[in-house]
Order: C-alpha cells, then sequence, then structure tokens
C-alpha cells in the first residue's frame, strides 16, 4: 500500500486511475494541475506522483522545476504519464528528477498497477544499505 498523488488535468482518466488505484488498497489523492499538486504536497504525502506533463496553469515539467525532490521529499517516485511521445518535454522531466516515463495510450491500467507496485520495491542498493545498518 501506497500514498499516490495523481497530477492529470483530464478528470475522467484520473477519476479512472483513482478507482483503480483505490482497488489495490492504495491512498489516493488527485490534483489536476501542477499548481494544485504543489498545495496538496504541502498536506499529503505522496510515496508516488504520477504526473502527467500537459496541463493548465502550471505544466508536469513546471512543476517539476518547482518542486524541490531532493529538499522536500527524497523518496518519492515520479511517474510520467503522458501521451507524448518521445519529446523533449519528456528529456527534461527525466533530467528534472522524474524515475520513469510511460505512455497512457500504450498502459493498461494492470500493468500501471504492476509498475507502481515494481516502483515501490526497494532497489538492490537499498537492500544492501538495510543490511549494512
Amino acid at each position: 500500500m501506497a500514498n499516490i498523488l495523481i497530477v492529470e488535468d483530464d478528470k475522467d482518466l484520473n477519476f479512472a486511475y483513482q478507482l483503480i488505484l483505490e482497488r489495490e488498497k492504495h491512498v489516493v489523492a488527485s490534483a489536476f494541475n501542477g499548481e494544485e499538486a504543489l498545495q496538496k504536497l504541502q498536506s499529503f504525502s505522496a510515496d508516488i506522483i504520477l504526473l502527467d506533463l500537459l496541463m493548465p496553469i502550471k505544466s508536469g515539467v513546471e512543476f517539476l522545476q518547482s518542486y524541490d525532490i531532493t529538499k522536500d521529499r527524497p523518496d518519492v517516485k515520479i511517474l510520467v504519464f503522458t501521451n507524448i511521445d518521445n519529446a523533449p518535454e519528456i528529456n527534461e522531466a527525466l533530467r528534472l528528477g522524474a524515475d520513469k516515463c510511460i505512455i497512457k495510450a500504450w498502459t493498461s491500467p494492470q500493468g500501471l498497477v504492476k509498475l507502481i507496485d515494481n516502483m515501490l520495491q526497494p532497489s538492490e542498493t537499498e537492500e544492501q544499505s538495510a543490511d549494512i545498518k
């Protein structure tokens, strides 16, 4: 179980992702643009941010430019979930700290859940660090 913030301006998609993730017992909060996401993160401690890139008011890239991952929450995972394929925005999102980028149209609900579950698993490096302590 994880705390997941969905940042998606399409209300129907946002709601659908919320239902899918809540069915898997995740705690889900929603925002409809990057500015709202920044506000939501003041009171919601997300383990994963599911981030669209093209949104009004503040885009996904603008959100990443405003959200200091290393200071605010270094352990949060950011999954860019967009329909932009091979665009400069994807490269910029990855440069700004997004962990992974996938295409909405190519990802089934089950595939999204599996990807999120995989992102929640500790990496080998994290496991080795835990063993050392």
